[in-house]
Formats: C-alpha cells, sequence, structure tokens
C-alpha cells in the first residue's frame, strides 16, 4: 500500500493506495472521522473499510484530511475538506480511467463528507456510510439522489443517535430508484470495539451483493469518461487552420 501525495487546494493530501492491476477493476475512496477527535486514515474503522474494499478486488484510496499527517491546511468546518476529496476523485478518475464503478465510504464526520460528495458526483453510485453524524450535523443538502448506500449504526452509540440515523435512512430511502440498506449492530458503541468481527462480515457482504447486482447492469459510459474522450480525440486531431480553442469545463467541479 504505497504512499501517494495528491495536489489540493491548499497544499498536499496524504494517502494511501492501493492499485489493483485490473484497470477495470471498480475503485473506492475511504474517509476518516473527525480530524480534531483524532480522526486519521490509520482508525481501525477507516483502515478496516479500506481492506474491505482490497479484499473485494478495488482500487482504493485512503487520504488523511487537511491538518492531519502529512496533509497540509488546517480544519476547515468540511468546508476545505470537501473542496479536498472533490480533487482526490479527479485523480482517482485519471489513475483510473477505463474503471466504471466509483464508490466512497466514511465513517463519522467522513460519512457527513461522503454523503455531500454523493450528492454532488453521480458517477458515485454506491456509497457506505458508517455512524453518520445526524445527531451533531445538518444533513439538509440531500436532493434527488438514485445512489445506493449502506448504513451502519451502533445501537448503543451516544454520539450519534440510532434514532437520528433511522431517520435519515428513510430518507435517502424515500429517493426514486435508491436502494438503501440499513444495519443496526446490537450492543455496539460509535466504535464497535467489541463488535469488529461483525461489522467486516456486515460491510464485506453488502460490497459483495452490490458487485453481484451492478455486474448484470448495462454500463453507460460515465459523463467524464466522454469529456476526457472528447479531450483526447481533439489533443490528437491536427488542426487545419488556426483558431482559439475554447476550454471546455468540468460537470463535477464546484
Amino acid at each position: 500500500m504505497p504512499e501517494v501525495i495528491i495536489s489540493g487546494s491548499v497544499g498536499r493530501i496524504e494517502g494511501k493506495y492501493h492499485q489493483n492491476s485490473n484497470p477495470k477493476a471498480p475503485v473506492a475512496l475511504v474517509l476518516h472521522p473527525h480530524p480534531l477527535y483524532g480522526g486519521t486514515m490509520n482508525n481501525k474503522i477507516t483502515y478496516n473499510l479500506y481492506k474491505a474494499f482490497v479484499n473485494n478486488g478495488f482500487s482504493v484510496l485512503r487520504i488523511n484530511f487537511r491538518g492531519v499527517g502529512k496533509s497540509q491546511g488546517k480544519y476547515d468546518n468540511g468546508v476545505g475538506e470537501l473542496v479536498d476529496v472533490t480533487a482526490v476523485l479527479n485523480w482517482l478518475h485519471d489513475q483510473n480511467m477505463e474503471a466504471t464503478d466509483f464508490w466512497i465510504a466514511g465513517f463519522s464526520f467522513g460519512a457527513w463528507i461522503a454523503l455531500q460528495t454523493v450528492m454532488r458526483r453521480p458517477e458515485l453510485e454506491n456509497y457506505i456510510l458508517v455512524a453518520p453524524p445526524a445527531t451533531k450535523y445538518d444533513f439538509n443538502f440531500i436532493v434527488p439522489c438514485s445512489s445506493s448506500g449502506l448504513i451502519v449504526q451502533g445501537e448503543k452509540d451516544e454520539i450519534t443517535k440510532e434514532s437520528d440515523s433511522a431517520r435519515l435512512s428513510e430518507k435517502l430511502s424515500a429517493r426514486d430508484g435508491a436502494e438503501i440498506s440499513y444495519q443496526i449492530i446490537s450492543n455496539a458503541d460509535h466504535f464497535f470495539k467489541e463488535q469488529t468481527e461483525e461489522f467486516n462480515e456486515i460491510i464485506d457482504n453488502y460490497i459483495k451483493h452490490r458487485l453481484m447486482l451492478d455486474s448484470s447492469k448495462i454500463r453507460k459510459v460515465k459523463r467524464d469518461r466522454r469529456r476526457r474522450r472528447k479531450k483526447k480525440n481533439i489533443a490528437e486531431a491536427k488542426p487545419e487552420r488556426n483558431h482559439n480553442p475554447v476550454k471546455s469545463l468540468n460537470m463535477f467541479e464546484f
């Protein structure tokens, strides 16, 4: 799992990246919990999510948010972190030009950032939210979205109340085409300390289930793929006359 450094808006973003040998392998990004409360990409839940994707044949990246580890900048209340995730996803696209399946997963604060990213990036058709902080954070950014997701919640989580996560799941399930799985782990706290094996099994089973379902779908060329291929064709074509090229817009940048 080599270390990678990605350019962000305020400097470098540190990550650990596993590249699958299959250029068409699915791709996943994993986000850690709150940077001001000890959250890093080496958090146990974050690492277990990462390993679950690796074990299921993904190319996977986990990153440190700004101000953590070797990542530059400082905590920005989720605003700058969301911008950095956009840069990271663009980097993942560049590394995996033939991939068609892109996932995102996050734990606690990372789940909040992950779901906001899903609302902005239509290529993210699958996501995993672990203990999303619905008790402490605003989730009113949710818009109509058909992406499928898994929410894993501890029954005795004192940081994120189970009732709040259940309401979040219902809100996401109400969207046309969305398939949301809500899993409660009995007696588990926010960190699933005594339920690691059950947690890992839920994550692994869900990934396998979604991969099986998605494999039967007719895959369309992603819009950003069409944009990239068009730009490549333009670059390779020999111009017949001088002209002023018009810069194309990246529909996923914000």
